[in-house]
Order: C-alpha cells, then structure tokens, then sequence
C-alpha cells in the first residue's frame, strides 16, 4: 500500500473517531453533564465559540464567521502541503505528524460549518439530529463540541506566595477533544523530532532543500 493510501485511511479513521465521539455526547449529554468521573479524568461536555481548548476569538458572530473562514483556508493549506510532502518524498514521520495536524483541523472544522444546522441546542435538553424545528445556528456558526476533562491536581496556593497565596488551583484545566489532541501531538511530534525527521534523510536530499 502506497503513501498516498495509508495516509487517506489514517486521516478518515481518525476524524470518523473525533465525530462519532462528539455525535453521540452530543446526543446523550447536556451542556455542564458529566460522566465516567474517575476523579483524575471525566467527560464533560461543553461547548465553545473559538479554538482549541475553549479559547475564544472576536465576537459571537464575526468573530465566529472570521475564525471558521481562517479554518477552511488553513485545511486547505495543510493539505496541499501534505500533497506536495508526498511528493518530496518526505519523512514518514513529518507527513503523519502534518496529517495529525490535518484531522484536528477537520475535526473541528465540521463542527463550526455544520453542527449549528443539523442539532438543536444542548442546554437543558439532550439535543436531537436534523431537529424539526430546525438548528441552532446557521452555516459557519455551529459551536465546537468538547468533553475530555483531566482535572489532574487540584489543591490551593499555600498562603505566603505572593499574588496567588491561599487561591484555589486546578491542573489540568482546558477541556478539550479528540481533534484538539490530534492537532498538539502532531505539533509536539514536529518540534521534538525535526532534527531526527530530517538528519536520517540522504545528505543528497537534505542540500536540495536547503538550496531551495
């Protein structure tokens, strides 16, 4: 099996995994609703308007508008990148870690253009797919749907630091999904292997594209 087709199906099954995940909390969940609370780690299911980890970009709406049009143009940017890695004949390594990166784009990515057409809203209500009644919201203004929690170490400042002293502190805060983690291990996987990546390549190879 070629490059080109282990790499399809490594980025199908991975964003069938992301929305298969967030169909069925949404689905199943309310908003705020938590499940499998194993202490260190829980599904919580929330929402939000921006990027990844529930950061936030502009306004509900043209903020909302610009960050899914900055996401489309983005995947489609990676993915020609990915195209032309391909034929570069580029580390197995970085063309996955760029496909990681892909998925995550993607994932998220269906959730703004679409989520807000075909669910209905998830407060105080399980919501439904295709409701009669109609979406939430329209084309480019769905809302991400995230539910990993890992509230690792929770605890309080001792009281002699300055600024916190004495204030509550929880790690790990974000709540995040399965597209968000594909996104930060391709990118960790970039930084901490670049050099690895790129010093197995044929010295040949590595002069043209420094050349270029």
């Amino acid at each position: 099996m070629d490059i080109r087709k282990r790499l399809a199906i490594f980025v199908v099954v991975l964003i069938a995994v992301d929305q298969l995940v967030k169909f069925w909390v949404k689905t199943n969940m309310m908003i705020g609703e938590d499940i499998w609370d194993l202490g260190f780690f829980k599904i919580l299911f929330i929402e939000n308007n921006g990027m990844a980890f529930g950061m936030e970009f502009g306004g509900e709406k043209w903020g909302k508008t610009i960050l899914s049009l900055f996401r489309l143009a983005a995947v489609s940017g990676i993915g020609w990148y990915i195209l032309k890695l391909i034929k570069e004949k580029a580390p197995i390594g970085v063309l996955f870690s760029f496909s990681l990166i892909f998925c995550g784009a993607i994932g998220n990515i269906i959730d703004s253009l679409f989520y807000g057409m075909i669910f209905n809203d998830s407060h105080y209500q399980i919501a439904s797919l295709f409701p009669v009644e109609g979406g939430y919201s329209s084309f480019l203004h769905g809302k991400v749907v995230d539910m990993l929690y890992f509230p690792l170490i929770e605890g309080s400042f001792p009281s002699w630091l300055p600024i916190w002293g004495g204030e509550d502190f929880l790690f790990f805060r974000p709540i995040f999904n399965f597209a968000d983690s594909y996104i930060t291990i391709g990118v960790s996987i970039l930084i901490l292997f670049h050099r690895k990546f790129f010093s197995d390549q044929p010295k040949e190879k590595l002069n043209e594209n420094i050349d270029n």
